[in-house]
């Protein structure tokens, strides 16, 4: 049996006992000696029944977001579906797919405006009645991503908002629908739909 496998059975008592992630996962990963690589997909992807049963009930079918408005996290959602699109995400327990690429913040690059249109068609055929995404302002070229996403909205005739602002996180607890797999936010807001997901079926 691998170490990445028993580590992950430990690290999964641990948390249904309220053992806190970071530390549990700490010692879990030191005691099996797992990479860096190998503490990330645990630090992703694994959580309590708890936090599962809670974030599967959040979760909304394609079909329920009609006539809502949707809360996106603008570089989660580029990010995780850069990821997928590259065969480097993976489906999480709770029912949200993550990516396992990224250790850092979203860089501007020459597929983000083709991923943007991706966005922008699945938006418009899922029939919400208004997007608005939240990018960080302090991720370094926010700027031309939010013009580019305001672009390709308009184009696929998107009824939409873009806002560059400090603290997306901040921002997006305060809405009832959401498209992000952050947990810090899911665990705030009432609903969560996995675009990212969603639009990587679609391509």
């Amino acid at each position: 049996m691998s170490s990445l496998f028993l580590a992950y059975e430990d690290l999964k008592y641990l948390l249904n006992r309220g053992y806190r992630k970071k530390y549990a996962l700490e010692f879990v990963a030191n005691h099996y000696r797992l990479t860096k690589d190998e503490r990330y997909l645990l630090a992703r992807c694994v959580f309590s029944d708890e936090w599962v049963t809670e974030v599967k009930r959040k979760l909304l079918r394609p079909e329920e977001l009609r006539g809502r408005v949707l809360g996106i996290d603008g570089f989660n959602v580029l990010i995780t579906l850069e990821s997928l699109l590259e065969g480097r995400a993976i489906l999480c327990e709770d029912g949200l797919v993550r990516d396992l690429k990224y250790q850092g913040k979203y860089k501007l690059n020459e597929r983000t405006e083709w991923l943007l249109g991706d966005l922008a068609r699945a938006l418009r055929g899922l029939d919400v009645e208004k997007v608005v995404f939240f990018y960080d302002s302090a991720v370094p070229r926010s700027g031309e991503v939010k013009r580019l996403t305001e672009k390709v909205l308009l184009w696929e005739s998107v009824n939409s908002e873009v806002r560059l602002v400090k603290s997306p996180d901040f921002e997006l607890k305060a809405f009832e629908t959401v498209a992000t797999a952050d947990i810090g936010i899911i665990s705030k807001v009432p609903h969560v739909f996995d675009l990212a997901a969603y639009v990587g079926r679609l391509a």
